[in-house]
């Protein structure tokens, strides 16, 4: 993975752990400055630091790595340990020490899990050290190690993250794309609409006019498909489905209605009704329609073609309930979660259509403050109901 120095700097100081390391060590060494470095062929760089000297470098600060003894460590992947620069007959004529003024030093190089060259945990002091007489390497080496471990975790975690957030913004792009497909679309069908319609005003050809028809037909079902498209979009770009809410003195008659139409729709099927007053609701009358528009069709779909569909509308305290039941095969439990997700169907299903019937019967529950669940039994069926304040309080 390519990283620049800015996203090493980032990670390890994203690593909650390395100010108390960078404590302990300069508590347990005596050595006044402690850091976490960042060291390439070219480049010393500091990613965290702890200066109780005034040595004057802090997170982001670069030295010349040839200048730094970093860069022999780099080279040899071993610990440097220095007690009195001025004594150690290695390093007292390095020009490293001189041009820096330490008089004790240590340094141990850092290597990622996939066993990579990081950097170093390293710590200086003016003042000479006697670092000799403590367990001062291994306590380094496991350090460097735990830092291996951290780095590795907050990249990991930081490439999740990134692709998480990329596949939110395509998903975000193509919805947006979506919405405005179908909004687009509205006006050529709407078009189409108009014309099929004039013509069978206009002609008494039974040719043309069995194509009007069709026409019609088939213009309907696409603006169905494309509002279906749209709520969709607006309910997975958060924005949920728009609601105009009032207060609806007759929403049992628009029920009602609805229930009338998929019945002239569908006379050889068995619907029956049983649809309270509803009196002092607050909602959107047209989407509560189009939610039981929705479930009804669901029924007709799926239910036993000679049972009998049912809905069932009341208001018990302050809430509404309306329920749409169907006899036929019961739905196993393991399924019915995946009723509500978008562009789900029965896996022996054939039916044509999106699959957004459910899910959007359940965004306009949602919009309205309230909830859709689902039961089937072998016994009662499979039953939707939906439930809402009669204040309906929109999300």
């Amino acid at each position: 993975m390519n990283r620049s120095i800015t996203d090493d700097i980032s990670a390890i100081s994203r690593i909650n752990a390395v100010p108390a390391i960078l404590r302990v060590i300069s508590e347990t060494t005596g050595l006044r400055f402690a850091a976490v470095a960042r060291v390439t062929e070219d480049s010393w760089t500091a990613c965290a630091v702890l200066d109780r000297t005034n040595f004057g470098l802090q997170v982001g600060g670069e030295l010349d790595v040839t200048t730094t003894l970093c860069h022999e460590i780099r080279a040899s992947h071993e610990t440097i340990i220095i007690s009195k620069v001025s004594e150690d007959g290695r390093y007292c004529n390095h020009h490293t020490p001189k041009m820096y003024g330490f008089e004790s030093y240590i340094s141990t190089p850092v290597f990622r899990t996939d066993g990579s060259f990081f950097g170093t945990v390293c710590a200086l002091d003016p003042l000479p050290a006697n670092l000799s007489e403590m367990p001062i390497l291994p306590m380094m080496e496991s350090f460097a190690k735990l830092l291996a471990i951290q780095l590795e975790a907050e990249e990991q975690f930081e490439a999740t993250e990134a692709a998480l957030l990329d596949a939110q913004q395509t998903a975000e792009l193509r919805e947006q794309f979506i919405a405005l497909l179908g909004h687009d679309l509205r006006n050529p069908l709407s078009s189409i609409l108009s014309g099929a319609q004039l013509l069978m005003r206009r002609t008494k050809d039974a040719s043309i006019t069995g194509i009007a028809e069709h026409m019609l037909t088939a213009t309907r079902r696409a603006s169905r498909l494309v509002d279906d498209v749209l709520d969709f979009a607006r309910g997975r770009l958060g924005n949920g489905i728009p609601l105009q809410n009032r207060e609806c003195k007759d929403l049992h008659v628009t029920l009602t209605h609805i229930v009338s139409e998929m019945h002239s729709a569908n006379p050889q099927r068995a619907i029956e009704a049983d649809i309270a007053p509803l009196d002092g609701v607050r909602c959107d009358a047209d989407r509560v329609a189009q939610l039981l528009s929705n479930l009804l069709a669901n029924a007709l779909v799926h239910g036993s073609t000679d049972g009998r569909v049912q809905v069932r509308a009341v208001i018990e305290k302050g809430w509404l309930l309306l329920s749409v039941n169907n006899q036929g095969e019961p739905i196993p439990p393991e399924r019915l979660d995946h009723l509500f997700q978008p562009y789900w169907r029965e896996p022996s299903s054939s039916q044509s259509g999106l699959g957004l019937g459910l899910y959007i019967a359940n965004e306009i529950a949602r919009s309205h403050g309230g909830s859709m669940r689902a039961e089937s039994t072998a016994e009662a069926g499979t039953t939707f109901v939906f439930s809402m304040p009669t204040e309906a309080r929109a999300l």
